[in-house]
């Protein structure tokens, strides 16, 4: 008999649309007599000025100080002849929250040609399937399928047509996202009350996810049930064992986590499991992963323990001394604030902002410590932990944490970030639940195009008392994009002030052309910063259809000796012509 999920498997042709960010398009900015193209904010927050203001985005004076009062001006200087750090290629990394599973249906969603388009967008990147509900998803395959003489070989989406398979018809999407929100609403309510109930997953959610990341190009990382105990609280690792016999008879390539936030397990499940059983049970899983034909070589990550406090900072020792030769790389998770107590002024606070780097430092230490060499990810994070804060963490204003995050975690030293999430509960999301893209997504998009993973050394050389409104991050532009040049280099900058503030350059970075992609809340002001939509040099951005995304256009900007950054903006700025030793 039919299983009622094959009701979803309807046959339609999937054209494939492959992104090309280097269409080397770029807005020439004319000189300071022209009319200027964008118009004046009443708060100044536009890119271009006319000159009689005196505040061009970029510009030459006569004593190379900016006219504009009660900025903060920001000066640094860099080192461009040597690599200070590098991070992985796919260190801005995404997650699906394993919450889709609470019913299977839709795990469908991800047949959505517009999400597809979205999510490769975003590659290279690992694509994570976890989180706390990872905890309680048991495999339950269909019984008749795991007996039949065909089991091996069987051919539902597997085949090579996999990714024209998969795709979800209009009328199909259009019901599952509806209900879907529906369904985010009681998700939400077990989160608050601690109360989660085991989920039963079939072969279909390890097709359909195999599926989408293969058909994406994400490297997929599934997450599996750590909370399956023996009587004397080893892992019981029965299940998982059913579950990597399936895939591998599928030949799915995809690594592997165990367990999320171990240091939780008391308040999810009513017993606590230590570090050092924790470590054991990874080298049992890493054992199981050794002796099999396909998976001999596959990733294992973990213990994706929350950020540093005493019993974490026990938990990650004591799991690194028995099992850190288990894993191939050490996460942890990481959020600034409490989604339900937190406000708009947290999301802007350089003090917020800067507590990362310390908890950064501590994990690095016990890594370090324990098992040097060792990398190490943010296995999962966003802003606000449980689920997000409401009217913020899909806003404008998320995007300070969030780019900030990426810039501070490979100055210091992480390899990988893992965004939570793409999709999935919660109000951290990078698509919201019509599957149109939020701004953090646009900012993730550009950071992709534009940033490469060898970091540069840069220091901020600013007056004593300065709150650290403007943040600035250098890397080599990303070698991939083949519209700039060797040695090119991106600067990355952030102004939460709402008044525009000068970056003075380097006298070796001030002589050439530079692409400006400044991103700006749809909306002036403070009011600007709850929008859900985001401006690129003036222009809204938003998908031209489901299949195919907006051009990403850069404007260029002439020679001169310092940059204008715009009130509360986060922007990109590729010195295409800044011959940097490093990156050649």
């Amino acid at each position: 008999m039919t299983p009622p999920h094959l009701f979803f498997y309807l046959s339609f042709t999937l054209f494939v649309s492959t992104l090309l960010f280097c269409e080397c398009h770029v807005v020439v900015v004319e000189t300071q007599n022209d009319q200027f193209l964008r118009r004046n904010t009443e708060d100044g927050m536009d890119l271009r000025r006319n000159t009689e203001d005196g505040m061009d985005l970029r510009r030459n004076t006569e004593d190379g100080m900016d006219l504009r009062r009660n900025t903060e001006d920001v000066n640094f200087s860099t080192d461009l002849s040597q690599v200070f750090r590098k991070v992985s290629e796919r260190y801005l990394s995404v997650a699906i929250d394993a919450s889709l599973v609470a019913e299977e249906k839709f795990m469908y969603l991800l047949g959505s040609p517009k999400l597809r388009t979205l999510t490769e967008a975003l590659t290279p990147a690992f694509l994570r399937f976890g989180g706390t509900r990872q905890d309680f998803m048991v495999f339950s395959p269909h019984e008749a399928l795991m007996q039949s003489p065909n089991y091996h070989p069987h051919n539902f989406i597997s085949n090579a047509d996999a990714c024209e398979k998969l795709e979800l018809p209009p009328l199909l999407e259009k019901r599952l996202r509806t209900e879907w929100a529906q369904q985010v609403v009681h998700l939400r309510q077990e989160d608050v009350q601690r109360k989660y109930r085991m989920m039963k997953f079939t072969e279909y959610t390890v097709d359909l996810l195999h599926s989408f990341a293969n058909c994406t190009g994400m490297d997929l990382i599934f997450g599996l049930n750590a909370l399956l105990r023996t009587p004397g609280n080893a892992w019981n690792s029965s299940n998982a064992r059913s579950l990597l016999q399936y895939c591998e008879s599928k030949q799915y390539s995809m690594d592997w986590e165990l367990g999320n936030e171990p240091n939780s397990y008391e308040k999810k499940a009513g017993f606590r499991v230590d570090g050092n059983q924790l470590g054991q049970d990874f080298a049992h899983l890493r054992e199981i992963i050794r002796n099999s034909t396909l998976y001999k070589d596959a990733g294992l990550y973990g213990p994706d323990v929350s950020q540093p406090r005493e019993f974490r900072e026990n938990l990650l020792e004591g799991f690194l001394e028995s099992g850190a030769e288990a894993i191939d790389a050490c996460t942890w998770h990481h959020y600034y604030v409490n989604g339900r107590d937190t406000s708009l002024e947290d999301f802007l606070d350089p003090d917020v902002l800067d507590t990362l780097a310390s908890k950064i430092a501590e994990v690095l230490q016990t890594v370090e410590l324990v098992s040097p060499g060792k990398k190490v990810w943010l296995g999962e994070t966003s802003s606000a932990y449980g689920g997000g804060a409401l009217g913020l963490s899909d806003t404008f204003v998320a995007g300070f944490m969030w780019l900030d995050k990426l810039g501070l975690g490979a100055k210091l030293g992480l390899d990988t970030v893992i965004r939570q999430v793409l999709i999935g509960s919660g109000t951290y999301h990078l698509v919201d639940d019509n599957l149109d893209p939020l701004p953090d997504y646009w900012l993730s998009v550009l950071y992709k195009r534009l940033v490469g993973p060898e970091v540069l050394k840069i220091e901020i050389l600013n007056p004593l008392g300065k709150r650290k409104r403007v943040r600035l991050y250098l890397h080599c532009t990303n070698k991939n994009s083949t519209c700039y040049r060797s040695g090119a280099v991106t600067l990355i900058a952030l102004n939460m002030n709402k008044s525009p503030a000068g970056v003075f350059l380097p006298a070796h970075m001030s002589v050439g052309t530079v692409e400006a992609f400044v991103l700006q809340s749809e909306q002036p002001g403070e009011e600007g910063l709850y929008s859900r939509s985001v401006r690129l040099n003036g222009d809204v951005l938003k998908m031209v259809d489901d299949r195919t995304l907006p051009e990403l256009r850069g404007m260029r900007l002439q020679p001169g000796e310092h940059l204008q950054l715009p009130g509360f903006s986060l922007a990109f700025y590729v010195f295409t012509e800044a011959r940097a030793l490093a990156c050649k």
